[in-house]
Parts: structure tokens; sequence; C-alpha cells
């Protein structure tokens, strides 16, 4: 009997992953099976696995400096990659996860020059006080000027009487007597004797030798990691949130009246719908490339009934006759599962067919997706990159002898061109293709474009 961890139901999945406390090299190895198996698929899943390795690749790893890090985090990411090559959004979170170390890491140094340039400047105080003490000191008790240092009865009223003196001597006024203007009162001790205890409040004050170590190797190397470790988890919530953005602009891209058809939505483009249908009144084509059972339960009836709730209306197609409807159509929306930095989408299998009528009936196509989608990547082979899946839903399996010697392939994705694509919406806003350079310029860094360039 197999254990109860491996009966239906019990099966690894994201959610047990992000709460398993393991050892690092466990947790990778751990996700390399998790992604190898598929039981973490799709973009978001998978995003959010890579991210959450990585973060513990930081914060469990031993390292001294930031290339120590670089390459540890280069070497797990390029495991992960390796192990679902077709979600292209591991690479992307990997990608950011080093951007993100070489700009903290930038910043640290930056901080840290700003520090040892203010720790070379010296107390002004301090010294206009040793330059008054021995200006004073220069002159003898008979010359009429009384010596401050020596006098115990030492007050604010001498103070202020010694400008004077000093513009008078005419050739002893000097930049030391200015500054020394400035002492606070509250320096001059009980005894007469000016305090060389300094606040920094102005000037930086850094640990001796006997001191904490907090501004030392190791505390930068702390706080670096917990820099990084924020940064990642702004990744993380950047990634959940990119749904709800997304649909924030949902309203500028479908008007009232709009007949608007998608392809097997996914929750990105379930969010988007909903979303407009809050304040627009369109008419929806549900185009599934499922056959209608009126046995099985539709994959979209919480999507219907949100809809129908809003009052939009809602046609089914099948997606055999789904070209018939496009004269009627006003914008087709496609989900993206990934982003090309020249502007192919790889989209649900069959996605392609409708993005390509609706462009030859001259129809808006919108395709949506996080911006954690979009890879720096220039697909010289998309092909590479499309998904096979299961062929049991095209054919039976007893029907095998009659499809002896007949190879039967069942695509998961599909790659859509650039040039079918109109406007693609990001969780940054709507955007053309020609955009799209400056969306990845921002956040990817040119060192890491390449994850493949020591193999």
């Amino acid at each position: 009997m197999a254990p109860a961890h491996q009966h239906a139901g019990y099966a690894p999945n994201l959610e047990s992953f992000l709460h398993t406390k393991q050892p690092l090299e466990a947790s990778i190895e751990t996700a390399v099976a998790l992604f190898k198996r598929r039981q973490i698929r799709g973009p978001e899943p998978c995003a959010l696995a890579t991210a959450h390795v990585l973060s513990q690749v930081v914060a469990k790893s031993k390292w001294t400096d930031v290339d120590q890090l670089l390459d540890r985090v280069y070497q797990v990411g390029r495991k992960l990659v390796d192990a679902q090559p077709q979600e292209l959004v591991v690479g992307n979170i990997v990608r950011r996860v080093l951007g993100l170390i070489r700009d903290e890491a930038e910043e640290d140094r930056n901080e840290a020059g700003n520090n040892d340039l203010g720790a070379s400047v010296p107390d002004l105080r301090t010294a206009a006080t040793t330059a008054t003490a021995s200006f004073t000191s220069s002159f003898p008790s008979s010359s009429g000027v009384p010596a401050l240092t020596s006098s115990p009865s030492f007050t604010a009223l001498s103070r202020t009487a010694r400008q004077p003196s000093l513009v008078a001597a005419g050739s002893f006024q000097s930049m030391f007597s200015l500054l020394s203007a400035a002492v606070d009162m509250s320096s001059v001790s009980g005894s007469g004797d000016v305090s060389t205890t300094v606040s920094g409040a102005s000037t930086p004050i850094h640990a001796g030798p006997g001191q904490s170590v907090a501004a030392g190797p190791l505390g930068r190397v702390r706080a670096l990691r917990d820099e990084i470790l924020d940064g990642i988890e702004e990744i993380k919530d950047e990634i959940g949130q990119a749904d709800d953005q997304i649909a924030g602009f949902a309203e500028g891209q479908i008007r009232p009246g709009d007949y608007v058809m998608v392809y097997e939505p996914s929750r990105t483009v379930e969010k988007f719908l909903i979303k407009a249908a809050a304040r627009r009144r369109y008419t929806l084509l549900l185009v599934s490339a499922r056959a209608a059972s009126s046995t099985d339960a539709s994959p979209y009836a919480p999507l219907l009934k949100r809809l129908a709730a809003a009052k939009v209306g809602v046609i089914q197609v099948a997606s055999s006759a789904a070209t018939a409807y496009l004269p009627r159509v006003n914008r087709v929306v496609l989900d993206a599962r990934a982003i090309a930095a020249n502007g192919g989408v790889l989209a649900s299998s069959g996605g392609g067919r409708i993005a390509r009528a609706a462009h030859a009936q001259g129809r808006t196509v919108l395709v949506v997706g996080g911006v954690y989608k979009l890879s720096p990547e220039l697909w010289t082979d998309p092909e590479a990159f499309i998904e096979w899946g299961d062929p049991g839903r095209l054919v039976l399996f007893a029907d095998g002898g009659m499809l002896d010697g007949i190879d039967v392939e069942s695509a998961v994705t599909e790659y859509v061109p650039p040039n079918l694509i109109d406007i693609y919406v990001t969780n940054l806003g709507p955007h053309s293709k020609d955009y799209l350079e400056t969306v990845i310029a921002d956040h990817y860094k040119n060192e890491d474009l390449e994850l493949y360039r020591q193999g």
C-alpha cells in the first residue's frame, strides 16, 4: 500500500513546496524534480517557485563577496532553467535576481565610498578649539589679553568679548578664530576647559578596533543580504499582483458595445474581463477547444456567473467556428505565457489561428501578461519553446490499432508572430511592440542576458 502522502490529492505542488522547511541543497533538488515532473507548471507558479529558491540561496549560502553570490545564483538558476526550458519565466526571474544583486552591490559600494570620504574629513570644531587654545596661550599675562584657558572663571561674557579683541588685532584675524566662535558653550567643562567630545551629528564616527563590527565587512554582508532578500520579496509581490494591475487597464481597452473574443481565458484574462464588466456593457464570445457537453461542468462557470451578474452577454463558440464570428468582433484578447523581446508571444495552442484570422479581418489583437513574462531573449527558433502535451484528448487509447505507425502530436502552446499583435497590456500599462525594448532595459542587465555564457 502506498504511503499516505502519495495518494491522489497529496502530490507535491507549489503550495506544499513553499511551506516545506528543507536544507538548501534539498530545496533546490526538490524544485528541479517538481519542474521536471510538471507538478509545478504555468508562468506564475514557476516564477514564484524560482524566486523562492533563489531567496533561499541568498539567505543560506555562505558568501563573503558579491562575485561568490552571483556565481552561486547563476549556477542554481541554470539548473532550474534546464529542468523546465519551455517555461521562459524561470530564466526571467533568474536574470531579475542577478540584476538585483548587482544593483544592491553598486549601491552598497557607493555608500561605503561616501562613508570613507566622511571619515577622511577632520572634525572642524575640534580643530578650531585646539587652534584657539594655542592662540590664546601665546599671549603673556602682561599683554592685556586675558588667558582664557587659564582662568577658572571663564564665562559666556569672556567668549563674547574675545571676538572684538581678535578683530582689533588685525593681523591675527584667521579662519580658526571664526570657527572657534561657533563652538557650543555646552562643550566647555566646569573647570574652564573646552571639551573635545564630538556628538557625531555632523561628522561620521567610525567604530574603533574594540567597538561594534556592524559597520565592518561582516556587517556589510549582512546588510547587503537583507537588502537583496527584500528585493526578491518585492519581485514576488509583483508576480502576485500582476493580474490585478493588468485588470486595472481593462476599462481603457474595452469600450461600451464592443464584441470581445477570448480563447480559453486564463485567470489573467478572466480578471481583465470582470474588471471591464464593472463599467462597460459589452458582449463576450468565449471560444474553447473543448467539445461542449451537457455532462461536463464548464471550467469557466465562475467567469460566466460573474459576467451574468454584471449583465454582460456571453456567447460560447466552438473553436472550429470562431472565424465565422470575427466580422462582428471588435477585438481579440489572448493570454501570453511568455513574450519575446521582438514582440512574439507564446500563447495557448489554437490562439495563433484566431490571431491570424483576426489580423486578416483587420481586428485588434490584444495580448495581456505581466512584465515578469517579458523575456529579453530573441527567439531565433521559437518552435524550440513550444510545449507538447498528452495526445489523449485527440485520440483514444482504444484506437491504437487504427493508429499503428502514426505519430500524434498535441501542442500545449503555440507561437504567435509579433506582426499579428497590436497591443501588449502589462502591469505597467498598454504598450506597443516598439516600447518593449525600453521595458526590457529597465528590468534586465546586459551582463545577465545570456544564461549559458559559460556552458
